[in-house]
Order: structure tokens, then C-alpha cells, then sequence
């Protein structure tokens, strides 16, 4: 089993920046793809940014420019800094992250409970 324990939201003023973090654990020999997404009051969830194993992200395009994701394998973390984040930045944001838990074992993708950014004066 594979655990991601999402950490590092709070309030915050727009035009502020907060750091999340995504930790995993449990079983892991390999961590392929993460990710970030994120819903909003009333709103679908939404896929925020992608970062391969090897470190190359991919972002959707209204969050290019002010999100930034990252990663430390060594860790097995994945990170979403966020800059001049707006009120409609307030969100649960999730962490996804495709696993294998053995030198055979097929991907398999997990998700983590998430983390509350609220963006207001």
C-alpha cells in the first residue's frame, strides 16, 4: 500500500505564495508521473501541473507562469510552489502519484486526501 499525505496549505492574501508539499510512503520501488490538481468550491477538479520522474513538468495553461512543480525523488516528494495566488486559487489540492511497488509490478495510480488553500483578504 501507498500513502500520500498532502502538507503546507493555510490562508493566505492574494497576491501571496504558499509551498505545497506531497510526501509518499509504504510500499515503493518506483514513482513515475506526479501531479497536482486541485477543486474549487463548486467546481470540478481540475489538473494543475505534471512532472515526469526524470523532473520534466507540464502545466495547464491558465496556471503557466505563477505555479511552479518540482519534485525530490530522493524524498519521494512532489512540490507546487504558487505566486500571486488569487482568490479563485481557493481550492483542496490533491496529489497524484503513479507507483510500482515492486521490481514486476504493474503502475498504479494514488491519490492523496489534500490540502485546503484558502486565497482572501
Amino acid at each position: 500500500q501507498v500513502q500520500l499525505v498532502e502538507s503546507g496549505g493555510g490562508l493566505v492574501q492574494p497576491g501571496g505564495s504558499l509551498r505545497l508539499s506531497c510526501a509518499a510512503s509504504g510500499s515503493i520501488f518506483n514513482i513515475y508521473t506526479m501531479a497536482w490538481y486541485r477543486k474549487g468550491p463548486g467546481k470540478q477538479r481540475e489538473l494543475v501541473a505534471t512532472i515526469t520522474k526524470g523532473g520534466s513538468p507540464n502545466y495547464v495553461d491558465s496556471f503557466k507562469g505563477r505555479f511552479t512543480i518540482s519534485r525530490d525523488n530522493a524524498k519521494n516528494t512532489v512540490y507546487l510552489q504558487m505566486n500571486s495566488l488569487k482568490p479563485e486559487d481557493t481550492a483542496v489540492y490533491y496529489c497524484y502519484a503513479n507507483v510500482a511497488q515492486d521490481y514486476t509490478s504493474s503502475r498504479i495510480g494514488y491519490w492523496g486526501q489534500g490540502t485546503q488553500v484558502n486565497v482572501s483578504s
